[in-house]
């Protein structure tokens, strides 16, 4: 048990304060710089550093879900998903260097919060917390697709960037369903919505 807590504190650390690494390309490895102007930039800036929060959000969530998960091939489920999440930090926080901005400041307390939630579902049993995991993603499936209408036309870096994800956040939510995810109550996607709106307003900002 020991053991494992120093590899989840290990893990959060690396989350929060080292540079995130990529095992896939970046998605916009090919593609050409845009001329943006100032607006433009940071609009694209803003919506990258939510991005890049809502990754650190999922690493928190889904650490916190394995910990707790009970069956093998739930939590290697969750582990997975984890691992591509890894990818989609790397990817947003080279964005957002490149358009000449930071990560959210509130990154350490979405995190923490983030693993609280996540021990907690693990702890209900494994169809919900594997519902709560495809929940997840499928909200930040539609969150993500708005961003794709958002962000500036000629922006093909992040657009690439945030297509891929995309792609992927969809993939671990059917990956979820067929390991049995059960299907939330509405109030708690309800809240989970909340909570989104949340984090999105204040890390667009800072």
């Amino acid at each position: 048990m020991l053991d494992t807590l120093i590899t989840e504190f290990d893990r959060g650390l690396r989350t929060l304060f080292a540079p995130a690494h990529s095992a896939r390309p970046h998605p916009d490895h090919a593609v050409a710089e845009a001329d943006l102007n100032h607006d433009e930039k940071q609009h694209a800036l803003g919506l990258m550093r939510v991005n890049h929060c809502g990754e650190v959000c999922a690493q928190a969530l889904y650490q916190g879900q394995a910990l707790t998960a009970r069956d093998p091939a739930a939590r290697e489920a969750l582990r997975h998903a984890a691992f591509e999440e890894v990818e989609h930090l790397a990817w947003t926080e080279q964005r957002i260097r490149e358009l000449g901005g930071r990560p959210s400041l509130f990154n350490p307390l979405w995190y923490t919060g983030s693993l609280a939630l996540g021990v907690a579902a693990g702890m209900l049993g494994d169809k919900w917390n594997l519902g709560f995991l495809e929940e997840t993603e499928h909200q930040v499936g539609a969150h993500l697709e708005s961003h794709l209408s958002e962000l500036p036309v000629q922006d093909a870096r992040s657009r690439a960037i945030v297509a891929q994800m995309h792609q992927d956040e969809l993939k671990h939510a059917d990956m979820a369903h067929e390991y049995g995810a059960a299907k939330l109550p509405a109030p708690v996607r309800g809240m989970m919505k909340l909570t989104a709106r949340l984090m999105t307003s204040t890390s667009y900002r800072v």
